[in-house]
């Protein structure tokens, strides 16, 4: 079963071994009770446990000292005679007790069931409070603050275990404050669902009366404000307030001068002070003390409207007379500190102190409106709108505005309205500016909460957000799974210590970064478990508090003396627990601060959970984006390289580089740019590089590698999901090829910005390449640039991440870029470092890619060149000069192999290419022996038929070779193959 808390109840007998009362059993004998019991009630065993209480227990204490007449009695009352005769004739019984427990009234249905009940349920001053009675309606109600149902066996105690009960806690409307506890009782089997139903509507009628004679106070005071301002024999004067030139204040300047009225209220003092409005005029704030005829002491706020310029006058449609009680010396100054009435029953003026809203400048006291008169219809005598009006002008009289009469003429004279604008005690107007400074903080919660998708940093700005307005200490505990971006399985284990924040460092909580373990009885355990708040008002009656850890607690309790836990919970899943402390003051926390509390919980748990998906979707890019880029470097000689790789603070992006060994000892470098960032971008990335690799790998130039790309970035968009151009996919990109046989490197970009360049000499350079446009634009035409790079020159490629930043000129970045590489004795690791150091942005918002590579050349004694013409009877010459080569290097071994490979190749060369025929031998790593001629025709590897005389060439040269291959360029092809030396 479920109920109107949404807590469900466990079915069942209450004996036999069955339902609670097996539960409780197993309970009492120590074993674990997980499931079957209420998450309150089992909380409530626990606390019972803990503070040592027997269920055969029979004595309570008993209060002789409470009050028979106090406000809750007097507003239960009616409402308990009303109940009495609703339930006559059956086995009911009602109580109401005070917020400790303590009851006060009780009411039977028949008056033979007080005689049935034990001495300690028949009279009023025994005290029902959880941790004297265990658990009960009473005593649960007080500590969940909620209706609570405790059904037979759940009761703690072996007397009530016979017995059902509701109760429902009963609020002061004016302060929220919790002022007692309604509770019904009845046998188990008189259990009904509609007493929900008539148990609320009694506390709403008790909460209602409780407002009545708090609105008769402020009657009264209002009786007493009138009657001091109307002279005898003079009847009742009209006069003006601030409701009856609405109009021309505006419901902006209206709410200033309100909130204003309520912190006099608060001060409890006579004083003025003038309040600037919108429209540069001041209105002056007169507080009044007074009192009512039956003794209740109040403040009374009038408004002194001045005049304004004859262009703009202020509209009063009543008559005004002399102000009442304000010295002739008032003036208006400017806007700024309050200013001091004088007073003979008063004695000396004092000027108000600032708004006193709880320690620490915390809004912790709970809300509740000023009594504006002119709303109060039912106030006896005339409507508060006629209340006393006049108005005064440096102590003269001044004709009433609106007669005609003018003071034009008189220097310095202006037509002043006074009418009243709120009349109430000081602790209401203390409770309207706790409200405010309670909004004020909820408005500020939204703009410093969530700045970030940290999780850390969110987590962090609630706590700074809490104190010390709220909260005078706060600790944030997460478990390790949001910290790493992941939905948590248990958030009641694995906690980690995550925040620690207040007003002083010598607090002794559990260092930021620590694992707790709550234990089972501690507010923070059970609020994890619950889903709700906690709330312990008092640390040292909170047992469970205090057996988590005995020795901790006691030194934490010389600091703190007051305690709310709080979930954070987001979407449905708890993602962990807010502890919020008070120092030791007479102020603990109460429920309105619980619902602020909770309400800055809510707000930060979504914070934090977004925080906790960014983190989870940026980890798994990010490992997309690892695995994606390259994770080592090639072996080769041609350069030395090294390589950074800088995601963006914010979000992942689909910058890439790459190293890849080409044939004939050569190397070619790529870096690009995906635009964009997110998954989407790196899936490109890892796209694209795919491609340029296979494009570079085939020998194709670097401005046909591009054109490749280009038409594949073209294709990737026509074929994406986004088919409403939403999503446009983009790139830039820089391709260069380094040949350390020639000491010349061939560049072509995409859109891509140009390299730097630096010569052995320490000169940095940017060389001017052919911009060509960005990858996917389709038709535009790429172009080549060859730089010479003299051995020892450093290649620095790059994103736009490392120059481009709206912080920075671009310029001047360059510069910068300029002067840190102009060091050719560093290494490219340590060039890269340098880089990064001076250069990169101290929050990167686009990635970074950076590769840096210092050129060698070729021995030229490691290099064989033979130029000869289409003439078959010259194979043999190049086979001898080559095996002569080969013995020079010592690569004897290798002969065999070399001679057959040349021979294929030049005799394939003589045979179907054309024009002059030049062969290379290269000893780097491998040996590569190189076959160029001035034809276009590829070369095709076909297996030769038992019966054919021919074709078996290239297939044997596939045999001998590691790998092989041909490459175009501008006057022909090259057939090359290279071999292995490892294994000779």
């Amino acid at each position: 079963m479920v109920r109107s808390d949404e807590e469900p109840m466990p079915t069942g007998r209450a004996t036999g071994g069955m339902g609670p009362a097996r539960f409780r059993e197993r309970f009492m004998q120590g074993e674990p009770v997980e499931a079957g019991v209420r998450t309150s009630i089992l909380q409530s065993w626990q606390r019972c446990r803990s503070l040592g209480l027997s269920p055969d227990q029979s004595d309570l204490p008993f209060r002789a000292d409470f009050d028979p007449d106090g406000r809750i009695v007097r507003a239960a009352l009616p409402v308990l005679d009303r109940l009495q005769s609703r339930f006559a004739g059956s086995e009911m019984n009602i109580s109401v007790a005070d917020a400790s427990g303590t009851v006060l009234l009780r009411r039977f249905g028949t008056a033979s069931l007080a005689r049935r009940l034990p001495a300690i349920q028949r009279v009023p001053g025994f005290v029902f409070a959880e941790q004297f009675a265990g658990t009960n309606g009473i005593g649960l109600a007080l500590a969940e603050r909620r209706l609570i149902r405790v059904y037979g066996a759940e009761h703690f105690a072996e007397r009530s275990q016979g017995s059902a009960c509701r109760a429902l806690p009963v609020r002061d409307p004016l302060s929220g404050r919790i002022e007692g506890v309604l509770c019904f009782g009845y046998p188990r089997s008189a259990e009904r669902p509609w007493l929900d139903t008539v148990i609320r509507k009694a506390a709403e009628a008790i909460e209602r009366r409780l407002l009545a004679q708090s609105s008769a106070r402020e009657r009264a005071l209002l009786q007493a404000y009138r009657d001091l301002g109307a002279p005898a024999g003079d009847g009742v004067h009209d006069g003006v307030g601030v409701d009856e030139v609405a109009l021309e204040l505006g419901p902006v300047d209206r709410a200033i001068l309100m909130e204003k009225a309520a912190e006099l209220i608060a001060h409890a003092q006579r004083a003025a002070v003038e309040v600037a409005l919108l429209d540069g005029r001041r209105v002056t704030l007169v507080s009044h003390p007074t009192t009512s005829a039956s003794g209740v002491e109040g403040i009374a706020i009038e408004a002194v409207l001045p005049g304004t310029s004859p262009r703009k006058p202020l509209v009063v449609p009543r008559r005004v007379d002399q102000p009442l009680g304000v010295p002739s010396g008032l003036a208006v100054g400017p806007a700024g500190p309050a200013v001091a009435l004088p007073s003979p029953a008063a004695g000396p003026a004092v000027a108000p102190a600032e708004p006193a809203v709880g320690p620490g400048g915390r809004a912790d006291a709970p809300p509740a409106p000023a009594v504006a008169p002119s709303t109060d219809a039912s106030a006896p005598g005339p409507h508060p709108a006629a209340a006393p009006g006049r108005a005064a002008a440096g102590g003269e009289d001044a004709p009433a505005a609106g007669t005609g009469d003018t003071t034009e003429g008189r220097p310095g004279s202006q037509v002043v309205a006074r009418g009243l604008v709120l009349v109430g005690e000081p602790h209401v107007g203390t409770y309207a500016l706790a409200a405010r400074r309670r909004l004020e903080l909820l408005s500020e919660a939204s703009a410093r909460i969530g700045t970030t998708l940290d999780v850390r940093r969110t987590a962090q700005e609630l706590a700074e957000t809490a104190v010390p307005r709220l909260a005078d200490f706060v600790t944030i505990d997460l478990p390790d799974a949001v910290l790493r971006g992941e939905q948590p399985a248990d958030p009641r284990g694995d906690l980690r210590r995550t925040v620690v924040h207040g007003i002083r460092d010598d607090c002794p909580f559990s260092p930021v970064g620590k694992q707790v373990d709550h234990g089972p009885t501690a507010p923070q355990l059970r609020c994890l478990t619950s889903g709700q708040a906690v709330l312990e008002p008092d640390l040292k009656a909170a047992a469970g508090w205090l057996a988590q850890d005995a020795e901790h607690s006691e030194r934490l309790l010389g600091h703190v003396h007051s305690l709310i836990a709080v979930p954070l919970v987001a979407r449905g899943v708890v993602l962990g627990v807010a502890s919020l402390y008070r120092a030791r003051d007479p102020d603990p926390f109460g429920d309105d601060d619980l619902s602020l509390a909770r309400e800055l919980a809510t707000r930060a748990a979504l914070s934090i959970d977004n925080a906790r998906r960014y983190t989870r979707e940026r980890a798994m890019v990010l490992a997309l984006q690892h695995n994606l880029l390259p994770h080592g470097l090639p072996d080769q000689d041609a350069v030395e390289v090294a390589h950074r790789y800088l995601p963006a603070e914010s979000d992942v992006g689909g910058d890439w580089y790459d190293v890849i060994p080409l044939s004939g000892t050569r190397i070619g470098l790529f870096v690009g740019d995906v635009v964009g960032h997110g998954m989407l971008s790196a899936a490109t990335m890892g796209r694209l590089r795919t491609a340029a690799r296979s494009f570079a790998e085939l020998d194709f130039p670097p401005d046909e590698v591009l054109i490749h790309l280009d038409n594949l970035v073209g294709r990737l968009d026509r074929e994406g999901p986004a088919a409403d151009g939403t999503d446009i996919i983009g790139a830039t990109c820089l391709y260069a090829i380094y040949d350390p046989t020639t000491q010349q490197c061939t560049m072509a970009r995409a859109g891509h910005a140009p390299p730097a360049l630096v010569r052995p000499d320490g000169t940095v350079s940017f060389p001017d390449l052919p911009a060509g446009p960005p990858l996917g634009l389709g038709g535009l035409p790429f172009e080549t640039a060859e730089v010479p790079l003299p051995e020892g020159s450093q290649l620095v490629l790059y994103t736009d991440g490392l120059i481009e930043d709206r912080h920075r000129d671009v310029d001047v970045v360059l510069e910068q870029l300029r002067e840190t590489l102009a060091h050719p004795e560093r290494t490219p690791e340590e060039t890269c470092q340098a880089v990064l150091d001076a250069v990169a942005p101290a929050h990167p918002c686009d990635d970074i890619a950076l590769l840096v590579a210092r050129t060698h050349a070729l021995d030229p004694d490691r290099i064989a060149t033979w130029d000869l013409p289409a003439d078959p009877a010259l194979v043999s010459e190049i086979r001898a000069s080559a095996t002569e080569r080969l013995a020079d290097w010592g690569l004897d071994e290798a002969a065999f192999a070399a001679e057959l490979m040349l021979s294929e190749l030049v005799t394939n060369a003589i045979r179907h290419g054309a024009g002059p025929i030049r062969v290379r031998l290269l000893h780097d790593r491998t040996l590569i022996c190189e076959v160029s001629d001035t034809s276009n025709t590829a070369p095709h590897l076909r297996r030769a038929a038992s019966t054919d005389e021919g074709g078996r060439g290239l297939f044997l040269v596939a045999q001998l070779a590691q790998s092989w291959g041909t490459r175009y360029t501008s006057e022909g092809r090259v057939i090359w193959a290279e071999c292995g030396l490892d294994a000779m």
